[in-house]
């Protein structure tokens, strides 16, 4: 990867005010930003844009955010792409060390905390 082309980013949120505000953060910061309302055809998806991270909310339909995210680590292209999980639940680091994601970050969350999680996996 060139240092010009842009570090690619997918959001998994059915949430639309999540992912508009989001997709403005990060792409004013450079970022390539593709945003999914569920996780469908998770694989395909992820294939088609090899990005840099991956955010995973738990409430994600239809399979869920630990489905997803256990769908995505038991696939061999993919498993090495970091997963932040995001939710409102209480037991966020439970769930995302059930679903195996690399960190987490918990809602509501602020700009400066979401920019701080994702630089610590890319």
């Amino acid at each position: 990867m060139t240092n010009n082309s842009p570090r690619k980013i997918i959001i998994f949120d059915d949430d639309d005010d999540i992912l508009s505000i989001c997709n403005y953060i990060l792409k004013e910061q450079g970022w390539e930003v593709h945003t999914f309302t569920d996780c469908n055809d998770i694989t395909d998806r992820v294939v088609k844009i090899m990005p840099d991270v991956i955010l995973m909310d738990n409430w994600i339909p239809d399979a869920g955010g630990i489905i997803a995210t256990q769908t995505l680590k038991k696939t061999a292209a993919l498993k090495n792409i970091p997963v932040v999980y995001f939710s409102a639940n209480s037991d966020i680091q439970l769930l995302a060390n059930h679903a195996g994601a690399e960190t987490y970050l918990a809602k509501p969350f602020d700009l400066d905390e979401l920019e701080r999680v994702i630089n610590t996996v890319v």
